[in-house]
């Protein structure tokens, strides 16, 4: 096709120009963002922060719990993703849409529902099993709430791209449904669930909203990196805080560059 890009003529386009000025005004802001929090303090003192009991401690939670949320987001995306892609059925436009309330509900109204509902005669059987409120659990369920939402939407969205025809192909040599969907269909969209997994931890990392009202943000109990730099900027550590900040930017970047090296997009 001609026509359809800044390069297709050769010749110079005020339009394109201006798209791309734009676009490097948008970087170059989140450049100089970085690079003022990156410069605010020295490396020795960045070092002094991370190395402190309490924040080792929240490194440490954040790490297992986005992990574990980001686990469960996973199993329970693949099934929802792959009904929503493939079947038809009375309904489905709302249950596309009523899946993505957790993201479109603010963080803190997340977090109250939470905490309203172990309040409940449902939410206190739960409780006298597994204890959710202000807890470890707690933690990675509010985490959870938020990240498999989007990692729904990232499932659904691969299974949409790959085609059925695999499957039937498998199912008329004698497979069952469930067989051609693990034989065939997973296999395909193993870059689709990392990209889904992906997405659910870097959402986990960041939650601090539900965490704050339904788990609290006791250190050394449900402290993680979001509730480190609250704490810490309370406190008036602002060092700290930034040491906090730059190593969550830095584990972001790093799920970014995994998901891009398997050619999958967020």
């Amino acid at each position: 096709m001609s026509g359809t890009g800044p390069t297709s003529t050769g010749r110079f386009s005020p339009f394109w120009a201006s798209l791309a000025l734009i676009t490097v005004f948008y970087l170059g802001f989140l450049l100089l963002l970085l690079g003022a929090t990156a410069t605010y303090t020295t490396p020795q003192h960045l070092w002094d922060a991370l190395g402190s009991r309490e924040i080792r401690y929240s490194i440490g939670l954040s790490l297992v719990s986005c992990t574990t949320s980001a686990l469960l987001a996973l199993f329970l995306a693949v099934p929802v993703g792959y009904l929503l892609a493939r079947a038809n059925f009375t309904g489905k436009v709302w249950l596309d849409a009523l899946l993505d309330i957790p993201i479109v509900l603010p963080p803190m109204v997340v977090g109250l529902c939470l905490l309203i509902f172990f309040q409940t005669p449902a939410g206190q059987m739960i409780e006298h099993v597994i204890p959710f409120t202000y807890t470890v659990a707690g933690v990675v369920l509010a985490q959870f709430v938020i990240g498999a939402a989007f990692a729904v939407r990232t499932m659904r969205g691969t299974f949409d791209h790959l085609s059925s025809r695999p499957e039937d192909v498998a199912m008329t040599l004698g497979c069952s449904r469930g067989q051609a969907v693990w034989l065939v269909t997973l296999p395909a969209a193993r870059r689709g669930m990392f990209a889904a997994f992906s997405i659910a931890w870097a959402r986990s990392l960041g939650e601090f909203g539900p965490i704050l009202i339904f788990a609290g943000i006791t250190r050394m109990k449900t402290e993680v990196l979001p509730t480190s730099i609250f704490i810490e900027l309370s406190a008036g550590h602002v060092e700290a805080a930034v040491a906090v900040s730059l190593l969550m930017v830095a584990l972001a970047l790093v799920v970014l560059v995994a998901v891009r090296f398997v050619g999958e997009k967020l």
